[in-house]
């Protein structure tokens, strides 16, 4: 029988003893530290001596950090399948994607039945099986639409909701010895889960044959089944005595034609005896692996993650999925993959990459950006997908998705010194700084990602009072075009940490920031709502008392046009950054006098409330046409413009940004954005380019260039207004120097300058 080339896993068979619980939990992280990579437990509900199988599962899973945790095998008769599909995603998501289902049809029928589960003929009892496997999948189908209806013998479901989706995708793991159940593991299952003792070493080649043929027959890659195998009755001893029974060297000698010659590629291990376990992970298991990638170099045996057919009939032209480097492979997506919904889109913009790679190092983004240059479609960079523009997907190409380099570290609290991987979502940022007593200031909405306001600039809620997101780095980490990982601060690369604070998606891939967090906990927010029929007044008047307000406030409003027969509405968001409530009260007050007030409130809140939480992965959608301008003073002329863009509808959403304060205390050349004099900036929404850009010019000269991320146009002129010279000039030099292929030329590009 061949070797299906799967990378060899080691996991430990406990008994779940509800005499020592402390023993079998203690069993688990024996496992764990052994550097094994699984733990089972056997499931028998009608046991009063065990421990109830699935809060061990819980629990274990709760006291590790790597290890994964399996029942081995559950018992599907005591356990319906869609409550279980529930119990597993939601297990695997709290333990971070480190949950396998292993599944039984369900033996002892008395003692099931003992518990109500009723009595099956072997014959019921497989098609159970095989109908629970269907509703489990289609619960964790959330790419799907509509509930879940599935009409069975056995099991039904009548349109429940899908979800949650698992944070991996589970194996399901069969137990499984007569034909009729093996037939089953090769059309379904994840895995073939057998005992020896239940099962003999002869008997492999014959199951394998079986499996094969029905995975074969189902449009299935048999390397798609996982063969695993508990070993039973083994023992380790000075001398060998027998299978199994002996000395490590003697235990890989055994065990190395189960993989080469009977596709075994997991090994599980039935015994309680902590010291077995310690050798099996430390002695065995690294040995045995050893020995079998050297036999399949020396044969060129393939090995690798194996892909549905289905996924493979949705891949796209131009990439050569194939030639993806190994360290990628196991968390990249391609379109029929199941999860690909959940890492398609962007905040704004529906996507259809032909493939995601999800790195978690900077070494694997360098291998991540030598492999997408050499494939002939574009290539996107993510860190947390909320950008306005879209351009953290695409169409058909390669999308290098920072979501999995999420750390965040507070490195002394007492400096607010910190260090923020690039794909970390602000939200989760502002909540672990909060817990210090610590805060940046940070645009509006906890899903934008570290990488990209970090590289852009970060109008937060507290810009006037601490400045912008990039006044606060001290050093960036950034894997450039050619692959090089460089540390760029004020002493190493200075001229490339200046690009970078406004301009860095044009050099590289920003992995991490280290930056200074002021000492915040909580802020007063004010909330008004004001009747803004007359719109040219109200924004000159609410220009004047923003300008006039201490710079600890930092106020945005948002207004969109009127509608039946009613003018404009405004709401706005005033952050006073301190708990001093009196100092709050007094700054807050003369916002009540901007207009006639509809609604107001104000309230002591800890930061990360402010922001908008962010949930789940982006659904996209239709980008739209997005303007942005920034503004030194909300003059007449600029009012009326303003005015003139919702009246006529040509915006439905419109938002001013007060800036200013610290941010403007920055000189104009310190960073790539250069913007320091700008009091405002001006964003606006519509769905048609043409009349937007007309009411845009009537801005005229109060418009003093624009901030980026709320942009959707690109081009020369657009970047002119976004780096006015010398920073161009300047920009364009870096960029010949660090990517004079143009390798990032999807986020508003610059040219490289011409070589002299």
């Amino acid at each position: 029988m061949p070797d299906y080339g799967r990378p060899l896993e080691f996991g430990t068979f406990v008994t779940p003893s509800a005499q020592d619980p402390d023993a079998v939990v203690g069993l688990a992280e024996l496992t764990e530290a052994a550097g094994l990579d699984l733990v089972t437990f056997q499931d028998h509900p009608y046991n009063p001596d065990f421990l109830d199988t699935w809060t061990l599962l819980s629990w274990v899973a709760a006291r590790t950090e790597r290890l994964r945790v399996s029942g081995n095998v559950l018992n599907l008769p005591l356990r319906p399948p869609a409550v279980l599909a529930r119990a597993a995603a939601s297990l695997d998501r709290l333990s971070g994607g480190r949950f396998e289902l292993g599944l039984g049809a369900g033996g002892f029928q008395e003692a099931v039945h003992a518990m109500g589960g009723g009595h099956r003929t072997p014959g019921e009892a497989v098609d159970a099986l095989s109908e629970a496997v269907d509703l489990i999948r289609a619960t964790w189908d959330t790419d799907a639409r509509g509930g879940v209806r599935t009409r069975g013998e056995h099991y039904s479901a009548h349109g429940m909701r899908r979800g949650p989706e698992p944070a991996h995708e589970i194996g399901i793991w069969l137990g499984a010895y007569k034909p009729r159940m093996l037939r089953l593991v090769g059309a379904k299952a994840d895995g073939w889960l057998p005992s020896l003792g239940y099962l003999r070493v002869e008997d492999l080649p014959e199951s394998n044959r079986i499996i094969d043929e029905s995975a074969a027959r189902a449009g299935r890659d048999p390397r798609q089944v996982r063969r695993l195998l508990n070993l039973s009755g083994a023992a380790l001893l000075p001398t060998g005595r027998g299978f199994l029974r002996g000395p490590a060297e003697q235990w890989v000698r055994d065990l190395l034609p189960l993989a080469l010659e009977n596709g075994i590629s997991t090994f599980v291990l039935g015994t309680d005896d902590p010291r077995t376990i310690q050798a099996f992970g430390r002695e065995v298991a690294p040995a045995l692996r050893e020995a079998v990638e050297g036999e399949r170099a020396s044969v060129g045996t393939p090995t690798g993650p194996v892909r549905p057919s289905a996924t493979l009939a949705a891949r796209r032209s131009g990439i050569d999925y194939d030639a993806l480097p190994a360290a990628l492979r196991d968390t990249a997506v391609e379109p029929g993959d199941r999860g690909y919904t959940g890492v398609r889109h962007g905040y704004m913009q529906r996507g259809r990459p032909g493939l995601v790679l999800r790195p978690a190092d900077p070494g694997q983004v360098a291998q991540a950006l030598a492999y997408a240059r050499e494939q002939d479609v574009p290539l996107n960079v993510r860190s947390g997908g909320h950008g306005i523009s879209g351009r953290s997907t695409n169409d058909g190409g390669v999308v290098v998705d920072l979501g999995r380099m999420n750390r965040i570290e507070v490195l002394d609290a007492g400096s607010g010194r910190i260090r923020l991987g690039a794909g970390a979502r602000w939200g989760d940022v502002a909540a672990t700084l909060h817990r210090h007593g610590l805060a940046i200031s940070s645009g509006d909405h906890g899903g934008v990602g570290v990488g990209g306001i970090a590289t852009t600039g970060g109008l937060g809620y507290m810009s006037r009072a601490h400045g912008l997101t990039i006044d606060r780095l001290t050093a960036a980490e950034l894997v450039t075009a050619d692959g090089r990982v460089l540390r760029v601060d004020a002493e190493h690369h200075p001229e490339l940490f200046w690009a970078v604070r406004g301009a860095g998606a044009n050099f590289g891939v920003l992995t991490s920031v280290e930056a200074v967090a002021s000492p915040v906990r909580d802020v007063v927010l004010g909330q008004f709502a004001y009747d803004a029929a007359d719109t040219e007044e109200f924004l000159r008047t609410w220009g004047a008392t923003a300008e006039a307000a201490p710079r600890e406030v930092t106020a945005f409003l948002t207004m969109g046009p009127g509608h039946g027969g009613q003018g404009p509405a405004a709401q706005a968001m005033v952050v006073h950054a301190g708990d001093d409530t009196d100092a709050a009260v007094r700054a807050l007050e003369p916002f009540l006098r901007v207009g006639p007030v509809l609604d107001q409130r104000a309230q002591v809140a800890p930061y990360p409330a402010v922001l908008v939480g962010h949930q789940g992965p982006h659904a996209g959608g239709a980008t739209p046409v997005s303007r942005s301008a920034l503004l030194e003073h909300i003059t007449p002329q600029a009012a009326r413009a303003m005015a003139r863009t919702l009246g006529t509808g040509d915006a439905y959403f419109m938002q001013l940004r007060q800036v200013g304060g610290a941010v403007n205390d920055v000189a104009p050349d310190a960073t790539a954005y250069a913007h320091r004099s700008a009091n405002f900036s001006l964003a606006a929404m519509g769905s048609r380019a043409a009349r937007l850009d007309r009411r845009w010019a009537e801005l005229g000269e109060a418009a003093r260039g624009l901030y980026l991320s709320f942009d959707t146009r690109t081009g020369p002129q657009v970047l002119a207004q976004a780096f006015p010279e010398p920073a161009l000039g300047r920009l364009r030099e870096l960029k010949a120097e660090y990517d004079p292929d143009h390798v990032f030329d999807q986020n508003f590009p610059i040219a490289p300058a011409p070589t002299r």
